[in-house]
């Protein structure tokens, strides 16, 4: 054991604050990939590892098992084991159809983006790498180097309505993966990588699960996943704040400290993870015309901050040229959206949002729900039958009354009480990414 007198606790308090930081990406990542493989055979939301969970259809009202449900596309997600092997993404032809795979790292940055953005709609073979593995790939398969073994994948085909989802099922059928060692052969479901069972699902969210963790399970678990997924060269310097509280990758020294180390150690953590929610509250982003834009999300390099506040918010962000999310809560005069009022959101003549895929406005209560409607309308966009006006402008009425003097083809139904908004850009054009186009404010009419 360290010798008490000497141990410096604040330095070790404000090591392991900033190691916190650091490795709660990985740790948030690790537990959802728990719970999202606990099962033996795909389902809608749930797959082996290095198997696809496809989600079958849009979101509702009734969806509440995770805040502001994304109404335009289908998932299909699934997490890589790469520790033994390669694996290989198929992905079919779409016939021209919109989709993305984002592949992200153990540490949540978006390391490669198959779709039509990148690679276009037509069908192909991606072997996915992992840091550790040595050999040559057959030459009809592209290589993609992961820096982490574990990486998770999540795929979204656009779907337009009820109507659409035979097609955009087929879609997902032709999404596979398949390790190396058995590529070329018949195709059947992989099994579990070696000494990696089933692992049991938890009730908790895996926020939750992090958050209630001690320090010697956090950091503990912490060096296990290092060892796998090993840390960038730029990470040195966050490295050795971890080291000196005792974690390296493969072990956590954790018996060799005192009692007043383990509990300067242990106060250090949970300063990091209230620092992580306050950044996570935290409004992020530019804000223009009230609606607030990110443009740095995906990739964190040594912004560890962001890094875990962007994780604690919501785990799985897209690259900005994949999608761009503008949100708004409040009108041109800074006022909440209410329902009692009504608003309207004018796109200027050839000013509708900037996108090569497409577009759409979503609706979530103040409780980041969808909102139930007469419509069964939860988003409006390009790809409904929306009617512009003379001059060539576009109003989207938003209002929580039935719209008598307006069109019902433009209403987005907002409930009775708060609400914000969401507008979802699919490969948005370089006018969005580079701030020339915003979208207009919301205002109130009535």
């Amino acid at each position: 054991m360290r010798e008490e007198a000497m141990v410096d606790t604040d330095e070790l308090a404000a090591d392991a604050r900033e190691a916190f930081v650091f490795a709660y990406p990985l740790l948030l990542m690790d537990a959802t990939r728990a719970q999202m493989t606990a099962t033996a055979t795909p389902t809608a939301i749930a797959a082996p590892v290095n198997q696809f969970a496809n989600l079958p259809t849009l979101p509702d009202a009734s969806f509440h098992t995770g805040v502001c449900p994304n109404p335009d596309t289908l998932y299909s997600s699934a997490w890589l084991d790469l520790t033994e092997q390669p694996v290989v993404l198929s992905v079919p032809d779409t016939d021209g159809r919109y989709y993305l795979m984002p592949l992200l790292d153990a540490w949540t940055n978006v390391f490669a983006s198959p779709g039509a953005r990148t690679t276009g709609t037509h069908s192909g073979d991606f072997a996915i790498v992992g840091p550790d593995w040595r050999g040559e790939l057959p030459r009809n398969l592209r290589q993609i180097d992961a820096p982490t073994s574990m990486v998770w994948v999540i795929g979204r085909t656009q779907t337009d309505g009820r109507a659409d989802y035979d097609a955009v099922h087929q879609v997902q059928a032709g999404f596979r993966l398949t390790p190396l060692g058995s590529w070329g052969r018949p195709s059947t479901p992989p099994p579990p990588p070696p000494g990696r069972p089933v692992p049991e699902a938890s009730a908790a969210a895996p926020v939750d699960q992090v958050a209630g963790m001690d320090a010697e399970t956090f950091f503990g678990r912490a060096a296990r996943l290092l060892l796998d997924n090993p840390p960038r060269h730029a990470d040195a310097a966050a490295m050795a704040r971890m080291r000196h509280i005792g974690v390296a990758p493969g072990s956590f020294t954790w018996d060799s400290f005192g009692d007043r180390a383990r509990s300067a150690i242990a106060g250090g953590m949970a300063d990091g993870l209230a620092e992580v929610e306050a950044e996570g509250r935290r409004p992020r982003g530019t804000v223009r015309n009230n609606w607030a834009l990110l443009y740095d999300l995906g990739q964190y390099g040594t912004d560890y901050p962001r890094r875990a506040a962007v994780a604690w918010l919501g785990l799985g962000a897209n690259l900005p040229s994949d999608a761009l999310y503008p949100v708004t809560r409040v009108d041109a005069d800074g006022k909440p959206l209410n329902g009692a009022g009504g608003y309207l959101l004018r796109f200027d003549s050839g000013q509708t949002p900037p996108v090569h895929a497409f577009w759409s406005l979503s609706m979530y209560d103040d409780r980041q729900f969808l909102v139930d409607n007469p419509l069964d309308r939860f988003a409006i966009g390009d790809r409904d039958p929306l009617e512009f006006n003379a001059d060539g402008s576009l109003d989207v009425l938003i209002q929580h009354r039935r719209p008598v003097s307006r069109v019902e083809s433009n209403w987005l139904p907002a409930p009775a009480g708060d609400f914000n908004l969401i507008l979802r850009m699919y490969w948005p054009r370089a006018a969005a990414l580079d701030g020339t186009w915003v979208p207009p404010p919301v205002t109130r009419v009535d």
